[in-house]
């Protein structure tokens, strides 16, 4: 199969010479992810510091603890123990500095107090506590296992709480602090990556992980018969409405919706329909990064080519054909875009081998 669409032969040969490099590739990542190795070779030299920390350039160069899954997901799914491990390291050391077992959410190098604020984020839980599963089972380390389960357990101890016009529904709150109001909660649906709950409530015995992942499935199909889901939203007694003093529209928060949901299975949700449609309005050349959630009218647009690969795959989702256009990865585009682009790529070849790149 042509891998065009991740680089050209010359540029992979630069990234994953012959050799120990490219022996390297075949001996840890799995057969179906070896076309991948010079790309995440690529994602790794370029976003992640030699001591383990994930640098979001255009964010201060902070490292969040969203940013520390996203990377030890990538180095789970591709075999590189080395990159895994420092990681987990560096995010321990730093982040995981509460009295309980979450992390807090970031991380500032260019100030006197590194972590000035010891709120969580939900979705960086789930998702290191998801690497973490992923990383035990890959190189056989035990204890990152239990360290998962006591992070599920306290993201519903501490993150969880029933939707309040449906009190028998659980709902995923952003974080401990912040997110509730007298009545109602504040909600994010791009926090919901349905495989990382599920994955997390069978292996830490935590039914209410896999229950929160089905009323977020069933929230945003809700949203998305009347345009595409947005950023935030809140939960009140008589029903969801605009979170006021939040994102109204659907943008780069919501911009991972479609992808975690095709790369859960989830491809014919409706959130994955209404955000494919809204996509292929952009210019040719460009992502549609912020719509309008109530008429899906395009707000703002990037060249960056993650954005434009979520596109593709959704539009293959969603309409078939023998390939998508997901376009060549680069290292020319910010941390958050080339990282949503590398969980294109997984996705692709996990769940949807049919839209493989052309």
């Amino acid at each position: 199969m042509k891998r065009r669409a991740f680089f050209t032969s010359a540029a992979a040969a630069a990234l994953c010479p012959p050799g120990l490099s490219a022996l390297y590739a075949q001996t840890q990542a799995d057969d179906a992810l070896q076309p991948l190795w010079p790309v995440w070779q690529a994602w790794r030299d370029t976003y992640l510091d030699f001591g383990g920390r994930v640098i979001d350039g255009p964010q201060r160069a902070a490292s969040h603890s969203e940013g520390q899954g996203y990377g030890m997901v990538l180095a789970a799914k591709m075999g590189d123990g080395d990159a895994f491990r420092r990681m987990a390291e560096w995010t321990d050391a730093n982040l995981a500095i509460r009295a309980d077992n979450l992390l807090a959410w970031r991380w500032l190098p260019d100030t006197p107090e590194r972590v000035p604020d010891l709120n969580n984020a939900s979705d960086g839980d789930l998702f290191y506590a998801w690497a973490l599963l992923l990383g035990a089972e890959k190189f056989g380390t035990a204890a990152w296992r239990e360290r998962a389960r006591g992070i599920a357990a306290d993201l519903v101890e501490k993150c969880v709480a029933p939707r309040p016009d449906q009190p028998d529904t659980p709902v995923l709150l952003p974080a401990e602090h912040g997110f509730d109001r007298p009545g109602s909660v504040i909600f994010n649906p791009s926090y919901i990556m349905p495989a990382a709950l599920r994955d997390l409530a069978i292996a830490s015995d935590q039914p209410e992980l896999e229950q929160v992942a089905r009323s977020g499935l069933a929230l945003m199909d809700q949203i998305a018969t009347q345009g595409p889901v947005p950023d935030w939203l809140e939960l009140t007694p008589d029903g969801v409405r605009a979170a006021d003093g939040f994102s109204a529209h659907s943008g780069y928060e919501a911009i991972r919706i479609p992808l975690f949901l095709m790369w859960s299975g989830n491809m014919s949700h409706r959130a994955v329909t209404r955000a494919a449609a809204a996509m292929a309005q952009a210019p040719r050349g460009q992502a549609a990064t912020v719509l309008d959630a109530t008429s899906g009218a395009i707000v703002e647009t990037s060249p960056d080519a993650g954005f434009r690969a979520i596109a593709a795959l959704a539009d293959c989702a969603v309409h078939g054909g023998r390939g998508a256009a997901i376009p060549p990865f680069t290292v020319d585009q910010p941390y958050y875009p080339a990282t949503l682009h590398m969980f294109v790529l997984l996705a692709q070849i996990e769940v949807l081998s049919s839209c493989r790149p052309i």
